[in-house]
């Protein structure tokens, strides 16, 4: 009974995110809810749902600060610089303005919107690829990629519904995946540089006549009266302070956000008003991300509550090979590419990489080290489309949809095998696990 109602409940989410009758916030609450009572468990359905909404409120906090912190720093104009660098270097050779559009797309997406990341990159660059005569498909192609590799940090996205479904530290997850990342970050670059020698073969490096234009007003920030230029030395000291303790772990992950979100935001805004409305104006974002955590709370904390995700796991070991069991790390990294694509992150990272882990769990693989297997195809996943932000970048770009996934697709899933298999020489998780 208890396998029935969870999969019933799993099957019945995702078909109301998928088909779009219910958002994934509402989903996350309600469905379960209905299951429990279904089940016969309305005794005991407050306490488990507060204790899973206790359990992801660090995960919650975390998010709300991660995204207010890098917001701050896009909007006081920390990474202008940087923009105008690669802006000034790329000039009319095809090789630098397609290593710079995905250098130009990682930096952008360290906030973790993706719609944000696509207005800053297209509007700087899609002139230049329109000037030189390059292709919008590999400037598209390139900063989805950047974007995919980007969304695995913690306020990004899909490494906190890990975290939350799982109930590990998403610390835990995001700091031994980066010498991976760092994998994938490469696999990019060596994809723009061959994208860029193919279109300098085809067009030659052009000198252009404008080639030494005043970049000075160049600025990533949407908001200029919340730029600080004269503050760039210290939001960039602070920024790389933050990182390092983040990497050696002085200080759980949601305090470290808290308090650089705290200096920051009095050294850059000491003005109360300003404050308010610096945190005013991504409030959208930070609410949208947070209330999604402290939903899926509930639906997590009736799954083990009630006994539902042990039964599914059974279940799920009945039918898998005994020979098949030591793998379910590298399989879940695999099956994250096509589970991602064609269904939702919070589909999958909810409604299945529980019942994933729970099996996993009998074969000593741990939860975070599932957890790690399963943002890996994160790449592939904004290529989906279920993604909204996906179709901004296609018409921005000015391309179909359909000619972006078939260009993209494939360096995709190279991307995704790369980080996977660095993952896997490093020991991040692993490929085979017995008792």
């Amino acid at each position: 009974m208890l396998t029935f109602l969870g999969f019933a409940m799993v099957v019945t989410f995702m078909y109301l995110i998928m088909s779009k009758r219910l958002s994934a916030l509402i989903a996350l609450i309600l469905v379960p809810i209905a299951f429990a009572l279904f089940g016969g468990f309305a005794a005991g359905i407050g306490p488990m749902m507060l204790e899973g909404i206790t359990k992801l409120a660090p995960t919650g906090v975390m998010l709300m600060f991660a995204i207010l912190y890098f917001a701050l720093m896009i909007d006081s104009g920390l990474f202008d610089p940087a923009v105008r660098l690669i802006l000034r270097l790329v000039k009319g050779d095809p090789v630098k303005v397609s290593v710079g559009t995905a250098v130009l797309a990682l930096v952008v997406s360290l906030d973790g919107d993706g719609a944000t990341t696509y207005m800053i990159c297209v509007a700087a660059m899609l002139p230049l690829y329109a000037r030189v005569g390059m292709s919008p498909r590999i400037m598209a192609g390139l900063i989805i990629l950047a974007g995919g590799v980007m969304n695995m940090t913690p306020w990004g996205g899909p490494t906190a519904r890990a975290a939350s479904a799982l109930h590990v530290d998403p610390s835990d997850i995001f700091v031994p995946m980066i010498p991976a990342m760092l994998v994938g970050v490469l696999a990019i670059l060596l994809i723009a540089y061959a994208y860029g020698k193919r279109e300098r073969a085809r067009l030659g490096e052009l000198h252009l006549s404008d080639d030494d234009v005043d970049h000075s007003e160049i600025s990533v920030s949407q908001f200029p009266e919340a730029r600080r230029p004269k503050l760039i030395w210290f939001n960039g000291a602070l920024t790389l302070a933050l990182m390092a303790a983040l990497i050696a772990g002085l200080l759980p992950l949601p305090v470290l956000f808290m308090v650089a979100f705290s200096i920051a935001m009095i050294v850059n805004y000491p003005c109360l008003q300003t404050q308010k409305d610096r945190i005013a104006a991504h409030a959208g974002s930070v609410l949208a991300v947070v209330g999604l955590i402290f939903a899926a709370g509930i639906f997590t904390g009736i799954l083990s509550g009630t006994g539902m995700v042990n039964a599914m796991s059974k279940s799920l070991l009945a039918v898998i090979p005994d020979a098949l069991g030591p793998y379910l790390a590298v399989i879940t990294a695999l099956v994250s590419m096509p589970f991602t694509f064609f269904m939702s992150n919070d589909a999958f990272y909810y409604g299945v990489l529980p019942i994933l882990a729970e099996a996993a769990s009998h074969y000593g693989i741990s939860p975070v080290e599932m957890a790690r297997a399963s943002i890996v195809g994160q790449p592939v996943h904004l290529l989906s489309p279920l993604v909204p932000s996906t179709y901004l970048l296609v018409a921005l770009a000015g391309i179909e949809f359909g000619d972006h996934q078939r260009f993209t697709l494939k360096w995709a899933v190279l991307v995704c095998l790369c980080i996977m298999f660095a993952a896997l020489l490093m020991g991040i998780f692993p490929f085979f696990s017995s008792l």
